[in-house]
């Protein structure tokens, strides 16, 4: 059985992780992540490899895979906003700046642009509630939200 994404053997990538990960304890977390690091997401069609090599179920693969928010199913756009739905950042307005991102991107969590400029997802807490609502972009933490910063996220992700 030959799977290939974007003309690259996906099986063989796939077992290349599970080697670098199988000898540690615990190791499908560890293969996860690597999974996504190799491809930006965790492809379906590596689950029943993962699942083989680590002697386990397809469904306990499947289920860890869907129950953390890091992993996604689907490549990412170019830009990764993750915005704050923790208590303090929704008590300090969050709700609205989610609103008013989601209306400006034109997507909600879990969803990519069409153009491929941006992946929106949700994050639990960044640990900025003092400068509550906050977000990251790419991995760059940004705080105290407001319509001017979320007009500069737009413009930055749509570059």
């Amino acid at each position: 059985m030959t799977m290939q994404l974007a003309g690259t053997d996906i099986l063989a990538r796939t077992r290349s992780v599970i080697d670098e990960h199988r000898a540690l304890e615990g190791p499908l977390l560890p293969i996860l992540h690597g999974l996504q690091e190799e491809f930006g997401y965790v492809p379906a069609e590596t689950l029943p490899i993962i699942a083989e090599a680590l002697n386990i179920s397809r469904a306990e693969v499947h289920g860890v895979v869907t129950f953390y928010h890091d992993y996604r199913n689907h490549p990412a756009g170019r830009h990764v906003l993750k915005l704050c739905r923790a208590e303090a950042c929704q008590s300090m307005g969050g709700n609205a700046i989610a609103a008013q991102i989601s209306q400006a991107l034109g997507i909600g969590f879990h969803e990519t642009a069409k153009d491929g400029s941006v992946t929106l997802e949700p994050i639990y807490c960044l640990g900025l509630c003092a400068c509550a609502p906050s977000a990251m972009l790419d991995g760059e933490p940004i705080g105290r939200l407001d319509a001017d910063k979320i007009d500069e996220i737009v413009q930055e992700v749509r570059s």
